[in-house]
């Protein structure tokens, strides 16, 4: 009840409203703006942008899902908003090189940490390190991905599967030892 509460207050641009959804959200967005940005004054600027979009907008959220799940996926298209606005030059990969696989399976070797897995999802072509992350990071399903990335569902699960046969085509180069 309270969310709700505090919505309709920052509807009616109440801004201790305001602040208490921002007090709420802030730190989780930040830390998903710095999966994104990686460093800690553009993930700031972008969590800004995003809670600023966010109430400029209120009127837009229905309710359907929850406030923090309307404002994780403004706070994603800013991050890449802004990343695509700091990209000077784009090298085209070559996907032809790429097979599809059709599997569902993740898995990697036991020895295989976290962090090494990121770090690989961080040397992804773009088109595929976003579907990759908002997949396997936040949890969203192919229908959600393909509508925050304006793809179509067959566009996104395709470059899933590239992703992923990339990203353990990465870990498998520097000897993490991905399983097939």
């Amino acid at each position: 009840m309270f969310q709700i509460d505090v919505v309709e207050q920052c509807k009616n641009n109440n801004r201790k409203g305001q602040l208490k959804l921002y007090r709420q959200y802030c730190d989780g967005m930040f830390c998903l703006a710095m999966r994104y940005v990686k460093n800690t004054d553009d993930a700031e600027d972008v969590l800004q942008e995003s809670f600023l979009k966010a109430f400029q907008r209120i009127e837009q959220y229905e309710g359907n899902v929850t406030f923090g799940a309307w404002l994780k996926r403004i706070v994603i298209n800013k991050c890449i908003d802004f990343l695509k606005s700091k990209k000077h030059e784009t090298i085209e990969f070559e996907e032809r090189h790429l097979p599809v696989t059709e599997d569902e399976d993740w898995s990697v070797d036991d020895g295989v940490t976290v962090k090494e897995i990121k770090a690989a999802m961080q040397e992804l072509p773009e088109k595929y390190k976003y579907v990759v992350m908002m997949y396997l990071l936040e949890g969203y399903d192919h229908g959600e991905i393909s509508q925050i990335l304006s793809l179509t569902e067959t566009t996104c699960r395709t470059r899933l599967l590239r992703g992923k046969g990339y990203l353990k085509q990465l870990l498998k180069e520097k000897n993490y030892g991905a399983r097939y």
